[in-house]
Formats: structure tokens, sequence, C-alpha cells
């Protein structure tokens, strides 16, 4: 740094302008300005030469190193991930983020088939009757298992999840206890006929695969051939990162969000009656049970107080319930305007086989037939044979197995499973007549 003091300042000034030294005043202008280097070789600043450059605080501490921040949770016996970590209830960012990592994992989707009948049997018990012991006979009625094993469909999962959200007229928990419709302070509470209404959508969603996205109002139409592709799902006039702040910025003592994933692509109840069908064949009649089951289904963050963990451990949940406490905590809950709340309004989607738009430059005009004849049932017989029209351009392709591929490669091992009585509880994940992996990788087979 070059420092010059006032008078220095002043004289310059008069040699500058040619004052009462000429000669200076010539001989500086015809010298040479100094180089770039010259001028700069006192003021450069070295920096170390393994480039690991150290600031120093007050203190002589180092700056932490930045990390992730990773949230604490465990996994209840279903599988779902439950959390109380006091960051994700305060922090909306954190809370998305927790959600989105959680959202890789897809859910555990099995097809359990199960068969029992009852058999009854005689024994002999021991009686007292006026102090004498005697014998006599007694029948019992005794369950037995024919057969109980399930299919793993889960891994048939393809792709990322599709994070979607309820419409705003859809009937959801948005942050009390009952349903609601609308957002913010359009919010009321939905009625009777509405949640009846989304409760039965619901279940028929469910049992026929549809993505949840797809509302109550929907019916079969031939304008509707997109209607389950991935744009456009987050129905909500707010975002899934909206509905995280509204849950952080809630001071409600009892709160939770929840997020949901769900399958779909499969008609389940479609696959469900084949599946009786085939054990049928085999002139099994006892008591056929053939359900598809869902775990590791909902991430769900609750608030951190020592109540809300109590709450969360079933077997304290069970003491209250038996000393009569719980219940006057679930009114607390219900009505006390700082009791509960819970956010139930949005999740994760994962496709089994999904409908996807591609360009055709040949044909500008296709004529393609539906493809969800295997995914949907029609409303009524004339609508089974109708073809869809594609925009000009485009037409559509289904990305993913279907179900009448899978379920031919599993009609032999469900059938032959039933004859065995096989009894196991863990999943099956391949066909028995299927070859194994290390005869696949045998050269020439």
């Amino acid at each position: 740094m070059l420092i010059i003091d006032a008078e220095d300042s002043v004289k310059f000034k008069q040699d500058s302008v040619g004052g009462s030294n000429p000669s200076v005043a010539s001989s500086s202008l015809q010298q040479p300005p100094p180089t770039f280097e010259e001028s700069v070789a006192d003021h450069v600043l070295h920096l170390p030469q393994n480039d690991n450059l150290i600031f120093e605080q007050e203190g002589g501490a180092e700056p932490p190193a930045f990390a992730p921040y990773d949230a604490q949770f465990f996994t209840s016996r279903s599988g779902d991930i439950i959390s109380h970590d006091p960051h994700l209830n305060d922090d909306g960012e954190a809370l998305y983020r927790f959600l989105l990592s959680q959202a890789s994992t897809p859910p555990t989707v099995i097809l359990r088939c199960k068969g029992s009948h009852n058999e009854t049997h005689t024994r002999m018990v021991h009686s007292h009757d006026n102090g004498h012991s005697r014998m006599k006979t007694e029948q019992y009625t005794e369950s037995i298992t024919d057969f109980d094993f399930c299919i793993d469909v889960g891994q048939y999962i393809f792709g990322e999840p599709t994070h979607w959200s309820y419409a705003d007229s859809t009937p959801a928990y948005r942050g009390r206890m009952y349903q609601e419709v609308g957002i913010s302070e359009e919010k009321r509470k939905a009625w009777k006929s509405e949640r009846k209404a989304a409760k039965a959508w619901d279940t028929e969603r469910t049992r026929r695969g549809f993505p949840p996205w797809i509302g109550s109002d929907y019916a079969w139409r031939e304008d509707q051939s997109y209607a389950t592709q991935t744009h456009g799902v987050l129905r909500s006039s707010w975002t899934l990162r909206q509905w995280a702040d509204d849950y952080c910025a809630s001071r409600k003592y009892l709160k939770e969000f929840n997020y949901n994933k769900i399958a779909y692509g499969w008609n389940f109840e479609a696959i469900r009656v084949a599946t009786i069908s085939i054990i049928n064949s085999t002139h099994y009649r006892g008591d056929l049970s053939v359900q598809f089951e869902t775990s590791q289904n909902v991430v769900s963050v609750r608030s951190h107080n020592r109540l809300s963990r109590a709450l969360s451990n079933r077997w304290i949940k069970f003491l209250l319930f038996i000393t009569f406490i719980y219940p006057f905590i679930w009114l607390f809950k219900r009505f006390h305007s700082r009791g509960g709340g819970r956010w139930d309004v949005c999740g994760g989607a994962y496709a089994l086989k999904r409908v996807e738009q591609t360009a055709n430059q040949f044909a500008p005009d296709v004529h393609a037939e539906s493809p969800f004849r295997d995914v949907f049932e029609t409303v009524d017989a004339t609508a089974q044979g109708s073809s869809l029209t594609n925009p000009p351009g485009r037409r559509t392709k289904v990305v993913g197995m279907r179900e009448g591929e899978w379920f031919r490669q599993w009609e032999g091992t469900i059938r032959r499973a039933v004859q065995n009585r096989l009894q196991d509880r863990q999943p099956l994940t391949m066909p028995d007549d299927h070859p194994a992996h290390q005869t696949l990788a045998l050269d020439g087979y």
C-alpha cells in the first residue's frame, strides 16, 4: 500500500501541473510506467502450496464441515417409518428432504393365499361332581391350515416414485382431526356425503389399480385416455413443500404428517379372482382367503414431546387403554385448539405398469387399441371393444409387466403350491419352474 501525507500530496499536485520544478515534471513524463509485476511485487498474497486454506476464527477453531442432516426415526412392526425428530417438526425444508429420501424405498406388496378347514375331534376330560372324579367325553373344533404362502408382487415395481396430492375438492386431513376440503383460509369441514363418496371411491380405486391422483369424478370416457400418465398429478393448489411448511408452522401438541406410498397399475381385483379360480381348479373346497397385503407404506412424522412418543409405543398405548386414560387424551386431541392435528394429503405412487406417450413420425393419426384393457374394467360391455384416439403425431405404449403376463408365469406355481400344501412365511420371488440364476449363467443353456 502506498501512503502519501498531506504535504507530499500538495507538492505532487504542483509538480504534476508544471509548477516550481519543471525539470522534475519533464523527467517524470519521460520515464515509462512500471510493469504489473513490479507494481504488485510487494503486495502479493502468497497461498500455501498444498491448497489447504485455513481460516482461523476467534479462539483458533476451524469452521465445521458441511454434512446433510440425518433425522432420527424407527421402524414399526408393520414396517412403517416413524420419526419424532424435533428438527423435522420445525423446519419445512428438512421435512421435505426427509420425505424425498424415504420415498426412494417402495412399499412391500404381496399376494397371500391361505386355505384352512375345521375338524371336529372327541377327547376325554376329567370332571368333578360332589367330590367324585369321573371321565367324560367332549367334542371340540380345531382349525387346520392346509396351505399358507405368499408371492412378492412389489419386486415388479419399476422407475422412480411419482409424488401426488389430493385435489382441493377431495376430503382429506389437512391439519385438523377431521377431514376437510380446500386450503388455507378456504378450508371447511367435509360433508358426510363427500366423505362417504370419497371412501367408497378409494376402495374401488384400490381394487382396480387406479393411480391415487384419479379422483372420484373419473368415468370411462374416450377423452380420458391419458388419465394415468404422470403429468399433472399434484392436484392440490399447494406443493408438497408448502404442506410441509404448513405442518411445521402448527403449534399443536399432538400433530402428525403422513406420507402414503401406493402401488398402482395392475387390476388387483381381477388378479385375485383369477387366483381363486386356479385354486378351485385343484378341487380344493376348504375356507379360502386370497388378499393383497401392503406394508412399509407410511412415513409418519410426529411431535417430539414425551406424550407423543409414548403414544407411538404400542405397549404404553395398550396400558392407557386398559386404564381408561386414552379416551381423555383422544378428547384433548379432537376438541382442544392446541390438541391434535393430522396432515394426510400427499404421498408417492409406485408403478407396476405405466402408460407413456411417444412420438410417431410415420403415422400422424393413430387409432391404437386401448392400453387400459389390462388395467381397468370398463363400465359397460359396449366400451370393452372401443378404441382410443391419440393426439396427432402421438401414440401410447405400456411400460412394465402386464398382469396377464405375470399371472401366466405364476399360474403353475400357485396350483402346485396348493396341491403340495405349501406353508411358508417367506414370500416367493420366483416361479418354481423358472431356471435358477446359476443355470442361466451357463454358456449355451
